[in-house]
């Protein structure tokens, strides 16, 4: 498939950009013709997809970031704004799962009170401080200039309080309402938030090779949050904001609004 510019000139910065949802929607940018800075954590695997995107002639800039150090965060965000000038487009999709908390999460759910709480933290601050730290650096830039798109990764409701499933649940849920605050925040401002989730289970690192048959063979694949992604970070959606959109159900979604109305 050869490359287009549905978002030629346009530039995003995807985190934890390596692998998963997060390299799924990198490339969904990039195909279209957008440059893209894609953060992770340094190490081989950044390296091997920033690698795999030059091969194909895609505009890439890799970028070593932990989203839990805050200096770490604001360095990251100025050496994209030094390499790209302004920034369209921020996706933020950093984060860890519950195998990092208990590798048998689906078949032995611990209970919130047997939960080591320095796990707890470091999960809180990868899926929750992290989006705040990045969407942070980002906006007041995107405030100045007038414009910007925020996309927020997100996952089911049913998911967030699902047994066993602290802290991973409650880092989401929480991102999810930081989305909405952020929304509220910046209406008026010419930058949008929205948030887009998978709409299942997802076949990523976060599932374990372990879980059962059944749920691993009905998982959807990272690539279906391109096409919302793609359309948020595109003109066609200019002025749409605080939506929560559903992957699985996106032509559905598009199909029922009315794009003459939006603002």
């Amino acid at each position: 498939m050869g490359h287009v510019a549905t978002l030629k000139g346009r530039t995003a910065m995807v985190t934890g950009a390596s692998s998963g949802i997060g390299a799924a929607v990198a490339s969904a940018l990039l195909v279209q013709g957008a440059r893209v800075a894609v953060c992770a954590r340094r190490g081989p695997r950044l390296a091997s997809i920033a690698d795999q995107f030059m091969a194909s002639g895609l505009d890439v800039l890799p970028v070593g970031m932990d989203v839990r150090n805050e200096n770490d965060v604001n360095h990251a965000v100025d050496l994209v704004y030094e390499n790209f000038g302004h920034l369209d487009v921020l996706v933020n999709n950093a984060g860890i799962g519950m195998r990092t908390v208990n590798p048998r999460f689906f078949e032995e759910p611990l209970p919130f009170w047997r939960v080591d709480p320095d796990s707890f933290r470091q999960v809180i601050a990868t899926n929750l401080t992290g989006y705040f730290l990045v969407a942070r650096a980002v906006a007041h830039r995107m405030v100045a200039r007038g414009s910007g798109t925020i996309i927020m990764v997100s996952m089911n409701h049913e998911t967030m309080k699902r047994q066993g499933f602290v802290p991973y649940g409650p880092s989401r849920a929480g991102s999810e309402a930081l989305a909405r605050i952020m929304a509220k925040d910046l209406a008026g401002t010419g930058v949008t938030v929205n948030i887009v989730l998978p709409g299942g289970v997802t076949a990523t690192g976060m599932v374990p090779e372990d879980a059962p048959e059944e749920l691993r063979s009905n998982a959807l694949s990272p690539e279906i949050m391109g096409p919302p992604v793609v359309f948020l970070a595109s003109e066609a959606a200019r002025g749409i904001h605080d939506q929560r959109i559903i992957a699985a159900e996106f032509d559905r979604w598009r199909d029922s609004l009315d794009l003459d109305q939006v603002d």
